[in-house]
């Protein structure tokens, strides 16, 4: 048994370090390269992590962007090498600011572990965040409500692809009259509408919030007073639109469970703000700290006092 153990003991350890070897050797491989320098999957990948997280996969998707990225970072590269073989790194104002932002990026790194780490402790005491949730659920409900809902479908002509507003107009009006007629509206939808999206869904568009659409669009959908009621043609950013009213969902309250997480992801969020807080709050406030006020007066430079040029007179009275 204890040979067993061991021998899977060492099987484990040779599969992480071929994984660790094959992520090196995926890392190491060159995407681009010039008469100076090379540059790596490793070299973009930690570029990338300067775009932000919800941003990142569109980013990476788009070939356009991936090639400029490419591109800028390879010349940076082979500038960066062309800075040192001339000495430009040993330069005392440069080699002081290349350090002042070693400092602002290690801060930054900094930060995001404090917010990290206050984030796996929150996880580790959720049975009493969500003791808290439930008690600001139960002092908050009036907070925890759905607005009311419609559900619409609509015909969308859209003035770019038919020569202008008006022409579009007419279209909107045609296809009302149609469907005032008896066509269906759905089939209708999926021959003309210029949405492609709602198109394949015979123009239905589902229950959203008065919010949630334009404007001009959203108000029309909400003054159908019947299900089946067609709005008049209505213009918003997209073009003309007919719109017919599906359902109707009331304002609701809540459940806890449905509430519950909005509830912890708010509890989350404030509890690492305080904490990143708490941090930097001590930091700022070190009884330790010394601060040379007289050398710091004399940074502040006083501007030389402007003439003043006289203003225009104010007519006189009579």
């Amino acid at each position: 048994m204890h040979r067993t153990v061991i021998v899977f003991a060492f099987a484990t350890f040779i599969i992480a370090a071929d994984c660790i070897a094959q992520a090196q050797i995926a890392s190491d491989e060159v995407l681009a390269e010039n008469s100076s320098v090379r540059l790596t999957r490793g070299d973009y990948e930690t570029d990338l992590l300067r775009v932000p997280p919800e941003m990142r996969a569109e980013f990476a998707a788009s070939p356009k962007r991936l090639t400029t990225m490419l591109n800028t970072l390879l010349i940076d590269k082979t500038l960066a090498k062309q800075a040192r073989e001339v000495g430009l790194d040993r330069d005392p104002e440069i080699a002081r600011r290349l350090a002042l932002e070693i400092d602002r990026f290690m801060a930054q790194a900094m930060v995001g572990k404090i917010e990290r780490d206050a984030a796996a402790e929150f996880e580790a005491k959720s049975a009493e965040f969500l003791a808290k949730a439930h008690e600001t659920y139960a002092l908050n409900k009036e907070k925890y409500r759905t607005s009311e809902q419609v559900s619409a479908s609509h015909i969308l002509f859209d003035p770019a692809k038919h020569g202008g507003s008006d022409a579009a107009l007419a279209l909107a009006k045609e296809a009302r009259a149609k469907i005032v007629a008896g066509a269906d509206f759905a089939k209708l939808a999926g021959e003309v509408s210029d949405d492609a999206n709602a198109k394949a869904d015979g123009g239905q568009l589902g229950f959203f919030g008065s919010r949630k659409m334009d404007p001009a669009f959203s108000k029309a959908a909400y003054e159908l007073k019947n299900v089946g009621d067609v709005s008049e043609p209505v213009q918003s950013s997209f073009g003309w639109h007919v719109i017919r009213l599906d359902g109707r969902r009331p304002a609701r309250e809540l459940t806890f469970d449905q509430a519950s997480r909005q509830i912890m992801a708010d509890l989350k969020a404030r509890y690492i703000s305080e904490l990143r807080i708490a941090k930097l709050e001590a930091i700022s406030h070190d009884p330790k700290m010394k601060v040379n006020q007289a050398a710091v007066d004399a940074l502040v430079v006083k501007l030389p006092e402007l003439p003043r040029t006289p203003g225009p007179r104010a007519p006189e009275v009579k």
